[in-house]
C-alpha cells in the first residue's frame, strides 16, 4: 500500500510538471528560485519587473563524486524537488525599491532528477559513468526567501545596477545574503552604436543581431547556519559567491522584460559544504536558459569544475502570471 500510494504521488506530480511544461509552450520572464538553487550555479539575480510566477525546482546533491569517492560527511544522495511560487514588485510608492518572497516544498526523493542526472546528463549525452547512488533522503523539504533590491538607471533603462539583501531559511539552512551587481547592460547596442559611428540609420544583420547582447554579473555574500537537512559541521559559515551571465533576446523598448531570450552563465561559489577537515568546498558551475513569453526553463551543472563535485544537476520551469492577474508591469 505504502508503495502504491507513491507511485501514484510521484505520478501526480510527472503529470503538474507536463502541464506546466505545455502552459509555457502556449504562451519572458526569469522569477527568482529558492534556496539552495544559487548554491548548485543557479542563475540569481533579481528580477527587474513585476512577477507572480509558479514552477518547479529541482536540485541533486549526490554524497559520490564521478571518482566514486564521498565529497563530505553527507552520507545520503538528496534529490529535491520543489514546486515553488515567487512574487516580485516593484513599488511605485518607493521609488527604485522592488522586494521579492520566493517559497519553495516538496518531497525529497530520487526521481525526476536521478534519472535526468545519470540516464540523460551522463549517459546520453556525455557517455560517462553515472554517479553512484546508496542511501536516499526520503522528506518533505522546504525553504523561504524574502529579499528587497534598491535598482538604479542607465542607457535609458530604469533598472540596470542593484543592491539589495535578504534572508533564506527552512529544513536545508539559514542564510543571510547581501548582493551587488548589473542586470542585462546593452553591451551589444553599445557596440552597435560605436561601429555605426552614431549613424543607425543603415545597419546590416549583423549589428541588429548585436544589439540583442545584454551583460549580467552579481557578487554575492552570505553567513549561513545548518538546518534539520544537512548535520552540524557540513555547512561554511560563509560562503563568497560571483555570478556573470551573456544573453542574447529580443526586448521591450525599455530593454527589461524580454519577448525571447537566452542566456549562458558562470558561476564561483567559494562553497555551501565544508570537507572532512572543515575546509570550505569551492564550487563551479555553468548554468543555460531559455525564455519565451512568461514561459521560462532553465539548468545547471557543475561540469565547469572538469568533473563531478557536489551539488550536481540542477533545473526549473516556471510561469508568470503577473501579466494575466494585473496586466502588463
Amino acid at each position: 500500500m505504502v508503495r502504491l500510494d507513491r507511485m501514484l504521488a510521484q505520478s501526480s506530480f510527472v503529470g503538474a510538471l507536463y502541464m506546466i511544461i505545455l502552459l509555457g509552450l502556449v504562451t519572458n520572464i526569469f522569477a527568482e528560485s529558492p534556496a539552495p538553487t544559487v548554491h548548485w550555479g543557479g542563475l540569481a539575480y533579481p528580477d527587474q519587473v513585476n512577477t507572480l510566477s509558479i514552477g518547479y525546482t529541482g536540485n541533486r546533491f549526490t554524497e559520490f563524486n564521478g571518482d566514486l569517492a564521498r565529497y563530505n560527511t553527507i552520507r545520503e544522495t538528496m534529490g529535491l524537488n520543489f514546486g515553488s511560487i515567487s512574487w516580485t514588485q516593484h513599488w511605485k510608492q518607493f521609488e527604485g525599491i522592488s522586494t521579492n518572497i520566493t517559497i519553495g516544498a516538496g518531497p525529497t526523493g530520487e526521481q525526476p532528477t536521478r534519472y535526468l542526472q545519470n540516464e540523460f546528463i551522463h549517459d546520453a549525452m556525455f557517455g560517462i559513468p553515472k554517479v553512484k547512488v546508496n542511501k536516499t533522503r526520503d522528506e518533505f523539504d522546504a525553504m523561504v526567501d524574502a529579499s528587497a533590491t534598491y535598482w538604479h538607471g542607465a542607457l535609458g533603462s530604469p533598472r540596470i545596477f542593484f543592491l539589495g539583501g535578504g534572508i533564506s531559511t527552512g529544513s536545508l539552512y539559514t542564510e543571510g545574503f547581501a548582493r551587488t551587481g548589473i542586470r542585462r547592460l546593452p553591451i551589444g547596442s553599445l557596440l552597435a552604436e560605436a561601429l555605426c559611428q552614431g549613424d543607425m540609420s543603415d545597419q546590416g544583420i549583423l549589428l541588429q543581431l548585436l544589439k540583442g547582447v545584454r551583460f549580467s554579473g552579481m557578487a554575492r555574500f552570505g553567513g549561513l547556519r545548518t538546518a534539520a537537512a544537512f548535520p552540524e559541521g557540513t555547512v561554511s559559515p560563509q560562503s563568497y559567491l560571483g555570478q556573470m551571465s551573456l544573453s542574447w533576446g529580443v526586448y521591450d523598448e525599455w530593454g527589461g522584460e524580454p519577448f525571447f531570450e537566452m542566456e549562458g552563465g558562470y558561476t564561483i561559489d567559494s562553497g555551501l559544504y565544508t570537507d572532512f577537515r572543515g575546509s570550505t568546498l569551492e564550487e563551479r558551475f555553468w548554468s543555460l536558459g531559455f525564455r519565451v513569453r512568461n514561459f521560462s526553463f532553465e539548468t545547471w551543472n557543475d561540469q565547469a569544475n572538469r568533473k563531478d563535485f557536489g551539488p550536481t544537476y540542477g533545473f526549473r520551469f516556471t510561469y508568470n502570471l503577473y501579466p494575466h492577474i494585473f496586466g502588463k508591469s
